[in-house]
């Protein structure tokens, strides 16, 4: 847990040991079920719980937020966050049972509480959330137009309501026939490590 503890001194007791048993659990997991890639299992702290945490960097949840998570894949960034927030609630979704499966297991492990998931298409989804979380799910453009009407109208934290988006290279092209506000926050801003020179996440808002 060394970056994690590099970047986040301040996490209570709890949170360090769900993280510890976290890094634990992938590498179990994922020799049954490839939830994460095998070339990248070695990286899985910097390239996914730490990537995964990163957005703490430019958002504090508020206590009642809901998130989805879509397309939450083997439950990341869902995962990392909720253990992070504990005031807000997470919603995991992914449309292949066996990632949730996973994730299932996952959550319980750790008694995330406030975290549950659905074996779902999200383009089937419903309820209002303030954020919408998306990890190289798909392009920005068709995740917005299918999960645009999910964005709550009624704002509770710093950002505005919206997408949040995590990327790496150039995608400002992808931005330029949207009709929305957005702002793009480069990683490497915020950690020394190699890995994040190219990541960025794109907070994505005023959707229209």
């Amino acid at each position: 847990m060394e970056l994690i503890r590099k970047y986040f001194p301040s996490l209570t007791g709890k949170q360090s040991g769900q993280f510890a048993r976290l890094l634990e659990l992938y590498p179990e997991w994922n020799s049954r079920i490839n939830v994460i890639s095998r070339k990248d299992i070695e990286h899985l702290e910097e390239r996914h719980i730490l990537h995964s945490m990163s957005l703490a960097m430019i958002i504090r949840f508020s206590p009642g937020s809901w998130i989805l998570d879509a397309g939450t894949g083997g439950g990341l960034p869902g995962i990392p966050l909720a253990i992070l927030f504990p005031g807000s609630e997470f919603v995991l979704v992914d449309s292949i049972g066996k990632k949730i499966h996973v994730v299932d297991s996952i959550i319980t492990e750790l008694g995330l509480a406030n975290t549950r998931t659905m074996n779902c298409r999200y383009e089937d989804l419903r309820q209002p959330y303030d954020f919408i979380l998306g990890r190289a799910v798909t392009n920005i453009a068709d995740f917005s137009a299918i999960l645009k009407k999910l964005i709550s109208k009624k704002s509770n934290n710093s950002l505005e309501n919206g997408f949040l988006y995590f990327k790496g290279g150039d995608f400002e092209e992808d931005l330029s026939n949207l009709q929305a506000k957005w702002n793009v926050y480069a990683l490497s801003g915020f950690f020394s490590e190699e890995y994040f020179l190219t990541k960025k996440i794109l907070h994505l808002y005023d959707c229209r």
